[in-house]
């Protein structure tokens, strides 16, 4: 085979790769997907549920988003004067929390200090997050205070823990699941929970 023949055919090979590198990312990853919308008069009514009840965590919405699902959560915690060394870690989905209202200290690390694995019929683990441990603590830890306005971003595999909140703190959760193992929850989904709730 001749050298110009070889360098040809490594052009074509190289073109055809690109072409469909180019035409693969073209392509959208969720197909035929439609927007999901969540009114802010909806995530009132979960504030609601949470002040009556004392719900910590509420799922608003699990989405299918083509290569991976997303959730939407709402979150109360009330005042915290001493920390109760739980730290909670998520293997597979990230956190992302948006302070609504409130204040709190918050710890983060990813390396677990005395981590047991959360059982799999635990409600978190079912409904929320996935599965993941918790621990008494994290070595080398970062803390950040958190206010309204801010944003945490938690990636899976990161221990967190609130150390101290003042009044109370309320945020919005964005969690990212590309293995999808929580399940699923639609806007009529939502509005059941909400009614079986009387809110």
């Amino acid at each position: 085979m001749t050298k110009k023949l070889l360098a040809a055919m490594s052009l074509i090979m190289v073109a055809f790769i690109l072409g469909r590198l180019s035409a693969q990312e073209l392509q959208p990853t969720c197909d035929n997907c439609v927007a999901s919308y969540v009114s802010a008069a909806e995530i009132q009514r979960y504030q609601q549920v949470s002040l009556s009840s004392g719900a910590i965590d509420q799922q608003v919405r699990s989405i299918d988003i083509g290569k991976s699902n997303t959730q939407v959560a709402y979150a109360r915690r009330g005042a915290l004067r001493e920390r109760r060394n739980r730290v909670a870690e998520h293997d597979l989905v990230t956190e992302v929390y948006i302070v609504l209202s409130g204040s709190g200290t918050i710890l983060t690390g990813p390396e677990l200090i005395n981590p047991i694995r959360r059982p799999s019929d635990n409600n978190a683990v079912m409904t929320l997050n996935g599965p993941g441990h918790n621990a008494s603590d994290v070595r080398n830890g970062q803390v950040n205070q958190l206010q309204a306005g801010d944003v945490l971003v938690i990636p899976a595999g990161t221990g967190h823990e609130f150390t101290y909140i003042e009044d109370h703190i309320s945020y919005l959760m964005v969690r990212v699941d590309p293995d999808k193992v929580v399940p699923l929850m639609n806007a009529a989904d939502s509005q059941t929970y909400l009614a079986s709730l009387g809110h």
